[in-house]
């Protein structure tokens, strides 16, 4: 991580948890990548825009989501879940969003950084996640931190043309 930081070319820009408070610019900023890249997520704009409140609200128990700032203005988004019939010490990394804006300017390590510590902390042994195959600058990043392809591939379900790619880095 500490490379990850030396390279971030914005003094200004922050990680911090989403909480009650910051559920509208969650919402925002998910709905954002959503229209910016919506082959890379399992869900829809049209479907998340539909999302009331308490929904929106639920994502903030059922998942650990962090935002990306560059001074006050969101510029992206990540979050860890773990799903009901996974192994108790793994977790995925999910929601991953750069704004354009500021693609290659370090705030993707500054998220996956948050991410991968909180992991740690929480006491998962392996942090899990997808990736789609023509998502390179994506994997670069995911590599950068010590992810590596498990083997696995299979077909987004919601785009049968794009092989995900699965990717899992060992936190112990």
């Amino acid at each position: 991580m500490a490379e990850a930081a030396a390279a971030l070319s914005d003094p200004a820009a922050r990680v911090e948890r989403a909480t009650e408070a910051t559920l509208r610019t969650y919402r925002d900023v998910r709905l954002a990548s959503l229209l910016d890249t919506p082959r890379a997520f399992a869900n829809s704009y049209a479907v998340s825009a539909a999302y009331d409140d308490a929904t929106w609200r639920a994502r903030l128990t059922t998942s650990q989501i962090w935002l990306a700032f560059v001074g006050d203005r969101p510029v992206g988004t990540v979050s860890l879940w773990h799903a009901d019939d996974q192994p108790a010490d793994e977790t995925y990394l999910i929601g991953m969003w750069v704004s354009a804006s500021v693609r290659g300017k370090g705030i993707g390590d500054l998220l996956v950084g948050a991410a991968l510590d909180q992991a740690r902390a929480d006491g998962f042994a392996r942090v899990l996640l997808d990736v789609a195959e023509e998502n390179v600058p994506a994997q670069r990043l995911y590599e950068r931190h010590g992810f590596a392809r498990t083997g696995t591939t299979w077909l987004n379900p919601q785009d049968d043309g794009i092989l995900e790619i699965g990717y899992a880095v060992p936190i112990t």
